[in-house]
């Protein structure tokens, strides 16, 4: 693939598997084989995944000798945040409408 290619931040965190990588990483930096041992596959199973988060840039990699440990890209999660934040707005919204309906409900009209 070309140097310049980038992968889509949502078609990164789709896979469970990497959503859990993503969560294995953001508590501490990993080897593909610390990471590989989380999952029933393979490393070079774990190894797309990785080359994958990282292409969309939600991990990076840092060698330490002969280890490569991959590190969370929090500011990376920016996009999925922003794209939410719009959601989470209206769900704040309808939940305020329903608490008002809900505190407006007089209980003596519904003892039988």
């Amino acid at each position: 693939m070309p140097k310049e290619f980038r992968r889509d931040v949502f078609q990164a965190i789709a896979d469970p598997t990497r959503r859990a990588i993503l969560s294995l990483i953001a508590l501490q930096a990993m080897t593909p084989n610390a990471l590989a041992e989380h999952f029933d596959t393979s490393r070079q199973a774990v190894s797309k995944h990785i080359k994958i988060l990282t292409e969309c840039q939600l991990v990076r990699q840092e060698s330490a000798g002969r280890e490569i440990y991959y590190h969370f890209n929090a500011k990376q999660m920016r996009e999925v945040d922003q794209w939410l934040e719009q959601f989470k707005k209206l769900w704040e919204d309808r939940f305020n409408q329903l608490d008002q309906v809900l505190n407006n409900l007089n209980p003596n009209d519904y003892e039988n």
